[in-house]
């Protein structure tokens, strides 16, 4: 069984094959000709006896994409960064961005690829100096746990059904307060999560809190005394320096018994985060991180935990490249949940911004010194599209001064991102920025707020939307749709949109003809699948509600629905109506809609809706703006 997993481990570089499980999956997308980054989230899955069964049954469909009751490992790879995160390099200084399609492949993983969550344990450790030579008596191993995790994914293609289920492993570790802290991606999709502390042979029943998928953290508790007895949490050490001790704690693959892992601090920067596709402060460390050891913690060499592991860097060009979340990310989760009672994310300006190291740039923006960043366009659903223009310079940031490279002082003696500076601030908070605009310099102040995807990359309350007329499946386009569906099912037109296009008002989606259930009604349309569909009866549709909300008021002979370059789709309304029961019941299908759907439907837009939706491709980002070093979002 372990070794079938580990297997999958690698099998995700080198499989090829028909395959219909996720790992081939992943593994096609890898040798895909698509010039992004590859991210690969991997779990050592616990068998159930039900998974050497027949797989589910699906509707016949012409496209790849099924999963495999026989696979021992479940892979989620989550395509494509988020548009504010810049590439990263490899040693020989190329962008892992241009070698995604290689097969020298450089991939991001998830450490806690057995999913079993790890706490932080809190140790008094002032002026106290553990011995990390011998850790077998430590008193705070004892506060990292092993999580086992049962999950349920939403299946995506067919909305009103869910994934056969799987089982994980993973670490946590505890915080106090009755909580324990562990990966996100450790918990995705869970349906029922428990934990083991060391040496006991007892599982707990877990309860999950907050989620932060930006961050890959999330947040436990356990209501039952016979947990916490005993129990020390662990205490929050400071953001460590270059060639600090580290030890990494957790319940890797290998064996069931704790493991430790020590090494030093390589690297502190803004870091690709896997699971969230975002950018955010991390710890590079050369201590060996494996599947498993996601949501452990790791320590320094006075026992306080300075954040937890969360992924690791492959690549046939460098070895020994793990990643661990900082505690300054981990606090900013746990005051975020604190302030809110939920996890509301961490913020963006909402800019696209340019580099300006070419003196003649600077000379011509009227810039007198060397430093400052050019606003080249602002996301119209961001606050700072009311106060910033295209061609303003950016030189401060609430007082900091921002390099021409897009830099900011960072411990003495180095240099990190400008980004790292928003992600400190909180939702609904104002920054001060001091602005170049038409060589005067004045401060602005605009409100931060979490991105809006056009295309999310994870779907809130983990089911997909979807709307059923007359046999046509709706749904909105998402990363996790892209994904399960493969890019070359999707089109080129349609993953340029869902890669490139802003969203010009909070709440906009694409919505997608996903398939066509056969029937008479729909005669003719059977092989029409993944096209946009953008009006109805004349009316552009701004969102899944929307569209619903506009076949439900329709009062019309006709339902015409168009679709890209002009192409349409004619049912007759009282056809269509009369012929919608007869195709669930002979598909089985419970609904004709997803439940958030029967809500209704609440014109939160306005007139920003009416904007023809062919402005879309005028505010569409073109390849050229992402991944190279001159060019990036904040």
């Amino acid at each position: 069984m372990a070794m079938a997993a580990a297997n999958c481990w690698f099998s995700m570089l080198s499989s090829s094959t028909g395959s219909t499980s996720r790992c081939t999956l992943t593994s096609q997308r890898l040798f895909s000709t698509s010039r992004r980054p590859t991210y690969f989230l991997t779990s050592i899955v616990k068998s159930s006896k039900d998974r050497n069964q027949n797989p589910k049954q699906k509707l016949p469909r012409k496209t790849p994409g099924k999963f495999s009751a026989e696979s021992e490992a479940i892979t989620h790879k989550l395509p494509g960064r988020s548009r504010d995160e810049s590439h990263l390099s490899n040693v020989d200084g190329q962008s892992s961005w241009k070698k995604a399609g290689k097969s020298q492949s450089t991939s991001f993983r998830s450490s806690g690829t057995q999913r079993k969550g790890n706490k932080g344990v809190l140790f008094d450790s002032r002026d106290q100096q553990v011995d990390t030579g011998n850790l077998q008596d430590a008193a705070f191993l004892n506060a990292v746990v092993k999580v086992y995790c049962t999950h349920t994914a939403p299946d995506y293609s067919l909305p009103w059904q869910k994934q056969r289920q799987y089982q994980s492993t993973g670490s946590a570790f505890m915080i106090g307060d009755g909580k324990l802290l562990t990966n996100a991606h450790c918990v995705e999709h869970d349906t029922q999560v428990k934990v083991k502390k060391r040496g006991d042979d007892k599982k707990y029943v877990a309860k999950v809190l907050a989620k932060g998928v930006e961050c890959d953290i999330a947040l436990l508790s356990i209501e039952s005394e016979e947990f916490w007895k005993g129990a020390e949490p662990l205490e929050f050490g400071r953001l460590p320096r270059l060639q600090d001790g580290v030890t990494v704690v957790g319940y890797p693959l290998g064996g069931d018994t704790i493991s430790v892992t020590k090494g030093v601090v390589s690297r502190i920067e803004v870091t690709s985060y896997a699971h969230g596709s975002s950018e955010l402060l991390g710890i590079q460390i050369d201590a060996a991180i494996n599947p498993g050891n996601s949501g452990g913690p790791a320590f320094n060499d006075r026992g306080e935990c300075i954040g937890v592991a969360f992924q690791v860097y492959r690549s046939d060009e460098a070895e020994n490249i793990g990643y661990v979340i900082p505690t300054t990310v981990v606090s900013h989760f746990l005051e975020d949940y604190e302030r809110n009672g939920k996890y509301t994310g961490f913020p963006s300006l909402g800019v696209l911004l340019q580099k300006l190291e070419n003196p003649a740039l600077r000379a011509c923006l009227k810039v007198p010194s060397n430093e400052g960043i050019l606003v080249r366009r602002v996301e119209p659903t961001s606050d700072a599209s009311n106060v910033l223009k295209k061609g303003d310079v950016i030189v401060s940031f609430d007082d900091v001064r921002v390099g021409c490279e897009g830099t900011v002082p960072f411990q003495t003696t180095e240099r990190i991102a400008f980004r790292f500076l928003i992600s400190q601030k909180f939702s609904g908070d104002v920054a001060e920025l001091g602005i170049i605009r038409g060589g005067q310099f004045m401060k602005v102040q605009a409100i931060l707020n979490p991105r809006v995807h056009l295309v999310p990359y994870h779907i809130e309350g983990g089911q997909p939307s979807y709307l059923i007329v007359a046999g046509l499946v709706f749904t909105p386009l998402s990363e996790p749709l892209i994904e399960e569906e493969c890019e070359d099912t999707i089109g080129l037109k349609l993953l340029t949109k869902a890669r490139y296009s802003l969203a010009r008002f909070k709440g906009e989606q694409i919505v997608i003809l996903s398939q066509v259930l056969a029937n008479e009604v729909n005669i003719g349309y059977e092989d029409l699948s993944n096209e946009q569909v953008l009006k109805l009866n004349g009316t552009w549709i701004r969102n899944i509600h929307h569209l619903a909300h506009l076949v439900d008021s329709c009062k019309d002979r006709y339902l015409v629905f168009e679709f890209e370059d002009n192409f349409l789709v004619v049912l007759e309304r009282e056809d269509a109506l009369a012929a919608s029961g007869c195709i669930l019941k002979g598909y089985g299908i419970p609904s004709e809609r997803s439940s958030d759907l029967l809500e209704p439907y609440v014109d939160s837009i306005g007139h920003v809706a009416t904007i023809d939706q062919h402005e879309s491709v005028d505010s569409a980002v073109s390849s050229s703006e992402f991944g190279y070093d001159g060019l990036l979002w904040a």
